[in-house]
């Protein structure tokens, strides 16, 4: 993997197992239970797919935000989610307590564009991201990102650098 040399970490994320997984200097320290795309895997912009490949962890955002704080366009909007303002708004796609945005490292495949068009994790601002805790994990939902519980994404975010590999497969 790109980096190993700077981080003795880095994170899988497997698709078909729903797991997230932080690996130290070869060995398994924690596994996450995730939520990623409802559309499978891909790369094209707009297709709601979770991207493959290696990636690194390009920005870190919301390091002293409290849980469940609400983020619109990676900006704290001063909210903390609860069950009223779900209420309030019923659809949006909540994006709660930390991200770590996503950049990818694979041209033509999750960087820059190919013949299809788009395929640039980072311009398609795929994060991974705490969700609402009534949102199931182990269950493919989200729209591209890798939702994971609030707990769990803020205790990650405190064991991450940006730079970080970041490895997602299929199975």
């Amino acid at each position: 993997m790109t980096n190993n040399e700077t981080f003795n970490k880095h994170l899988v994320i497997n698709i078909a197992k729903q797991t997230l997984k932080m690996h130290k200097q070869q060995a398994e320290v924690t596994e996450y239970t995730v939520s990623t795309a409802k559309n499978g895997f891909g790369s094209q912009q707009d297709s709601g797919c979770t991207p493959l490949g290696q990636h690194i962890i390009a920005k870190k955002i919301g390091g002293s935000e409290p849980m469940n704080a609400v983020f619109v366009g990676r900006v704290p909007t001063g909210e903390v989610y609860d069950a009223a303002l779900s209420t309030l708004h019923p659809k949006r796609d909540w994006i709660l307590s930390r991200i770590l945005w996503l950049s990818g490292l694979e041209e033509g495949s999750n960087k820059g564009s190919n013949s299809q068009g788009g395929c640039d994790t980072y311009e398609r601002y795929i994060y991974i991201h705490g969700t609402p805790d009534t949102e199931p994990m182990g269950i493919p939902l989200s729209h591209g990102c890798i939702r994971m519980r609030n707990t769990d994404i803020v205790e990650l975010f405190e064991q991450v650098e940006e730079g970080m590999p970041v490895m997602i497969v299929a199975d």
